[in-house]
């Protein structure tokens, strides 16, 4: 049986980030099932394109996603994060 998915690990991190904005490094990297280091880049990779906001809440990071933030491909420059989460919400089965 095949491995790939349709979403990347990054797609992912910030839909998980999403619907849980307190998540830890820890507890994403066991539900995407990659390294806690991988999430460490992805988090940082989304950051540094406008995907997401850190704030600082005590020893905790509360993420925030941009939701106007346009995809990166010019096939999907006109959707935006919040288009997608409101597909997934409306159209997708919760996990």
């Amino acid at each position: 049986m095949s491995q790939w998915t349709f979403l990347s690990n990054h797609a992912h991190v910030l839909f998980l980030l999403c619907k849980h904005p307190d998540l830890r490094m820890r507890d994403i990297s066991s539900k995407v099932d990659i390294t806690e280091r991988a999430v460490q880049r992805i988090v940082h990779d989304l950051v540094e394109e406008g995907y997401l906001v850190i704030h600082k809440e005590g020893r905790r990071n509360h993420y925030e996603p941009v939701l106007e933030a346009h995809l990166r491909h010019p096939l999907e420059a006109g959707i935006t994060i919040g288009n997608i989460l409101s597909g997934m919400q409306h159209g997708g089965r919760s996990t």
